[in-house]
């Protein structure tokens, strides 16, 4: 198991625990969400650490209307099913969506949309791979581990960009 470092940001939705390991960012969580990681007592507190700092300053840009797109290095872990549902997550643009069918397909697993919720329902990195604007096939706001209020916020403030 690969090091570990980590920091909270205050975010406009409430505290978020941001995980690193030395190759990039593994967890953006929201205090409170579905599969909220336990501190493990080796993890390190590092707001320094490089992954961390560059992830804090991008979410406030994002929050602050003034960034699209991210750019920090990520490392979340995942199986390779999980990892290429994530992957094509991060292809969605800023102020778009997308449903979990097309998802599925994008990922290369055509007619797996259930799978392909459940892998967006474990995304490690919430907003920087923007599982937000995942929806139903029917345009409905379905699931978010975050909850649907968050949901909808982050929509809301991609719309208003």
């Amino acid at each position: 198991m690969n090091m570990r470092y980590y920091d909270t940001f205050k975010s406009p939705h409430g505290e978020m625990l941001l995980v690193a390991t030395e190759a990039g960012l593994s967890g953006v969580y929201f205090k409170g969400q579905k599969y909220f990681p336990e501190k493990e007592r080796k993890w390190k507190r590092d707001p320094q650490h490089a992954p961390l700092k560059r992830a804090k300053r991008e979410l406030a840009e994002y929050f602050a209307g003034k960034r699209r797109r991210f750019s920090v290095a990520l490392d979340p872990e995942g199986t390779s099913f999980q990892r290429s549902v994530w992957k094509a997550i991060s292809s969605v643009d800023f102020g778009k969506t997308m449903t979990y069918g097309a998802l599925a397909e994008k990922a290369g697993c055509p007619g797996s949309a259930r799978a392909a919720g459940a892998a967006t329902g474990r995304n490690p990195i919430s907003i920087i791979v923007p599982c937000h604007r995942i929806m139903g096939a029917d345009g409905s706001l379905t699931g978010y581990a975050g909850g649907l209020k968050r949901k909808r916020a982050l929509l809301a403030l991609e719309s208003v960009a």
